[in-house]
């Protein structure tokens, strides 16, 4: 008779707790939701790059505000993680700072073609933004773009 009550309590306990848990996952899934569906702060404007192989190039990426925020201007903001694929390109530099131009995040990456052919490269923007009067946040925005190099 000890034994089945044990059970009947333990198999309770286990029910509220599942009860309990619902509500949580449920708010964590809608703010999972609400968050993927914010628009983002900036507007990524990247070119891709031709450049004869072992000349220097300049590849320019704007980052341009949207309304309703403001860059955060006393962040670091840069361009961090800068890689190619296939090693068919070197970078100037392994961590590229913004200025800021016209309400936007310039940044100037330096880099060379070290082959011919088309090399996908990449990189992550670490820039910061103001929302209102006193909301703010560092974000990552991937940077992905195609260098060409040219005989």
């Amino acid at each position: 008779m000890q034994h089945a009550r044990t059970n009947s309590i333990l198999a309770r306990l286990r029910a509220f707790r599942l009860i309990a848990a619902i509500p949580t996952a449920l708010a964590v899934s809608a703010c999972g939701r609400a968050v993927a569906e914010e628009p983002a702060a900036y507007v990524v404007e990247v070119s891709d790059v031709t450049a004869k192989v072992g000349e220097p190039a300049m590849m320019r990426a704007t980052l341009r505000i949207r309304d309703g925020y403001r860059i955060l201007k006393a962040y670091n903001n840069r361009v961090i993680a800068l890689s190619s694929l296939d090693d068919g390109v070197a970078f100037d530099r392994k961590v590229v700072r913004a200025t800021v131009q016209d309400d936007a995040l310039v940044f100037a990456v330096g880099l060379r073609a070290t082959k011919p052919g088309k090399h996908p490269i990449n990189g992550i923007f670490r820039v910061g933004y103001i929302q209102g009067d006193s909301e703010f946040a560092m974000v990552s925005i991937r940077l992905i773009a195609t260098v060409t190099g040219t005989e």
